[in-house]
């Protein structure tokens, strides 16, 4: 893997895109180094916050904006634990005044666990994707009768490892997100969810890393 896209991944596949919306930008037309070095700052305190949670992984995505002292959290998490917990450690950056979750906890439901299951499988056990995880060889995993896994199902036990594609269920529709390293992975990726039985409908968000040179 490129360089370039590895740097890319360590923001963005994790599902943290910055967001400063337009009324930061209009607060101060020249932002003076000192105030830039300061969001800087407090955007990757933020990021680490959400990636270091233990409940974070392959079937969520979270992002964050940023307008003045006040953190905004986006996206979806497949338990409620990672919502709360996600914003109670933000609470406690320096510097963070207000916190506004509008994360959304995704449905519970037997048929979108074992999507979500079946996704996973189709994608990262496919040799030409299985270089976007760190769990390789990891997917016999999925079948361990852990009592987390006897108890809810994958949504509650599920892989562990870096995953550059988040797969998110919704009432049997599939979202992939994150970030790949060209155009042939990402048509991949979104064909072989869309060959899970049971999928309603893919929409295949993944980016593709721009590539130095």
């Amino acid at each position: 893997m490129h360089l370039g896209t590895k740097r890319c991944l360590a923001v963005c596949i994790l599902g943290l895109l910055v967001q400063i919306p337009p009324a930061v930008a209009q607060q101060s037309a020249a932002p003076s180094d000192a105030q830039q070095q300061q969001l800087v700052k407090l955007a990757e305190a933020v990021r680490k916050a959400i990636v270091t949670n233990t409940q974070y992984g392959v079937f969520d995505y979270l992002h964050f904006a940023i307008q003045g002292n006040t953190v905004i959290l986006r996206g979806y998490a497949s338990r409620p634990t990672l919502k709360s917990g996600v914003e109670a450690s933000v609470k406690r950056i320096p510097g963070v005044g207000k916190v506004q979750n509008e994360i959304e906890v995704l449905p519970v439901g037997q048929n979108d666990d074992r999507i979500r299951g079946a996704v996973y499988r189709a994608i990262y056990t496919y040799g030409p994707l299985q270089r976007y995880t760190s769990n390789r060889g990891g997917s016999a995993r999925l079948d361990a009768n852990s009592v987390a896994r006897r108890a809810g199902g994958i949504t509650n036990d599920p892989p562990m490892g870096w995953h550059a594609i988040h797969i998110i269920v919704k009432n049997g529709n599939v979202m992939l997100e994150g970030v790949v390293d060209n155009s042939g992975d990402l048509a991949l990726a979104g064909m072989r969810a869309n060959q899970v039985p049971g999928v309603f409908s893919v929409d295949n968000n993944l980016q593709v890393a721009k590539q130095n040179g």
